[in-house]
């Protein structure tokens, strides 16, 4: 029997558009929300922020559905979009979570990532001993490692949870990060975690990143 042949479109495909507007709103909210210029439990004024950056409330709106879908916002009934306040409950829900998709990952990682994807983690890493003093850098280079990780495991669907977990917890203003000594501690937790991957100890590396997140809510809340 003949091999298909792949289906050819009727007409030429149309070109992609450019990132929609409302995208790009989102991600600026995002990262005002991050820095706390739209602070925890603020209310967010439409008016205002349409008249800021110069567009409709229609791709603004857009934009808040994209954060209340990822936990960002929260849309309350006739009284418009407030940032989500995360309380402590809220913290250790998401920590247990975490734990579990990242630890099942750690394991997942040391029996079968490539040795590419283990070099790569070794560089991240490399990166984390060199900023351990350079909080925001550590910040951004830790969750590098951690996403990085979920990947070299292969599933998809843990690192779409963990990204939007992820997201979540940078509401939380006592993060684990920010606290004093948490991050030479955090690197000492990940240098052990590095070496168990290496040395492919799937049982050893779960452990320890189960460990690494009890330390860090410890810190957190």
């Amino acid at each position: 029997m003949p091999a298909s042949r792949p289906a050819v479109p009727a007409s030429p495909p149309r070109p992609l558009a450019p990132r929609a507007l409302y995208l790009e709103v989102a991600e600026r909210l995002r990262q005002q929300i991050y820095a706390g210029e739209l602070p925890a439990g603020s209310w967010i004024d439409e008016q205002a922020l349409t008249a800021a950056y110069g567009i409709s409330r229609t791709p603004l709106r857009e934009a808040l559905k994209v954060l209340a879908a990822e936990g960002l916002v929260t849309m309350k009934l006739r009284r418009g979009a407030y940032v989500t306040e995360v309380s402590a409950e809220d913290v250790a829900k998401v920590y247990h979570l975490l734990s579990l998709l990242e630890s099942d990952a750690a394991r997942t990682a040391a029996r079968q990532a490539s040795d590419q994807d283990l070099a790569q983690l070794a560089r991240l890493h490399e990166q984390l001993e060199r900023q351990v003093r350079q909080r925001d850098a550590f910040f951004a280079t830790n969750e590098a490692f951690h996403l990085a990780l979920l990947e070299a495991a292969g599933n998809r669907w843990a690192l779409q949870l963990v990204n939007d977990l992820r997201k979540l917890m940078k509401l939380h203003r006592h993060h684990s990060l920010l606290q004093r000594g948490r991050l030479v501690d955090s690197l000492a937790e990940h240098r052990a975690l590095m070496q168990a991957l290496l040395q492919r100890q799937p049982d050893e590396a779960a452990r320890l990143m189960q460990e690494h997140f009890a330390s860090g809510l410890k810190a957190a809340v």
